[in-house]
């Protein structure tokens, strides 16, 4: 079984440095390991990296990396595991991972247990997320869960079954959901699970992401185009907006120093106005400075 993590990065060489550096902990090395960004600059230093990354570019937008680096592994791989530029494996993931998709032909995409998620605060530096990793104690009975959509910061796909669907480049950028978007309708085809055999730590570094006020829009606009192309389970879609505005406004009132709350209350408030009046789209956000 042929396996390839692809890893988007954007304003990070240092964390995309050390993701990569660190996959050489793999008990089951990567078939190969493929980083799309936009700049040289972003990936300056990889090309001294003993795991031979192929670093390849593409235009600005998470979805754009991530088809870019699909078009490149086409006939090459039978898996290919999504990773966020700043996720932390544990040792024994690719090996876990192997176990899984081999044993159950049925399953066409997978996700793990994330140990901590940094996305939600401050984030956690390498060398915290590394000590993290070291000192989880896994489950005595490993279990799986099924899925309706999968968590992108480490998302495992079966490419038979992908076929030619694509990450939507209508969620432009950050690609808000994207995962959600893609997965729900792989699922589909077959299984998704989220396995507690595999792991790993979500830093959360905050270089290189979208405004406020982008991603405030997105928090609203990209759920309602999901659920518009019915690639979105309706409950989740909902759930996610409401509990966005709520923490939004409630926190835009004493802001974490790490979060623009009121960017992002903006950005939700924009995107209620659109869609009230009909102009609600993703896209809206490369015309938000």
């Amino acid at each position: 079984m042929r396996i390839y993590v692809a890893i988007p990065t954007i304003g990070r060489p240092e964390t995309v440095r050390q993701i990569v550096g660190n996959l050489a902990r793999q008990r089951r090395r990567p078939d190969g390991i493929v980083v799309v960004s936009v700049r040289p600059g972003d990936v300056a230093g990889l090309e001294g990296s003993p795991m031979r990354p192929e670093i390849l570019f593409s235009d600005l937008g998470l979805c754009v990396q991530r088809n870019r680096a699909l078009r490149h592994l086409a006939g090459r791989a039978d898996i290919v595991l999504f990773l966020d530029d700043d996720f932390v494996l544990a040792d024994d993931y690719l090996e876990a991972l192997e176990r899984l998709f081999a044993a159950q032909p049925d399953v066409v995409g997978a996700t793990g247990r994330v140990i901590a998620d940094g996305i939600g605060h401050q984030g956690y530096s390498f060398a915290e997320a590394v000590a993290l990793v070291e000192a989880d104690m896994p489950p005595p009975e490993p279990q799986e869960f099924a899925e309706r959509a999968l968590y992108g910061c480490n998302m495992a796909i079966r490419l038979s079954a992908l076929g030619e669907l694509r990450f939507d480049e209508a969620l432009p950028l950050y690609g808000w959901l994207e995962d959600i978007d893609v997965t729900y309708q792989l699922g589909r085809k077959g299984r998704l699970v989220r396995s507690q055999r595999l792991a790993g730590v979500h830093m959360g570094a905050k270089g290189g992401r979208t405004s406020g006020v982008r991603l405030g829009y997105s928090q609203i606009a990209n759920p309602v185009y999901l659920l518009r192309k019915r690639s979105a389970p309706p409950a989740l879609a909902w759930e996610m907006m409401a509990r966005n505005i709520a923490s939004n406004l409630v926190r835009s009132l004493a802001p974490e120093r790490h979060v623009d709350r009121r960017g992002r209350l903006r950005g939700n408030l924009l995107a209620l106005a659109h869609l009230l009046t009909a102009r609600l789209d993703p896209r809206h956000i490369l015309r938000i400075v």
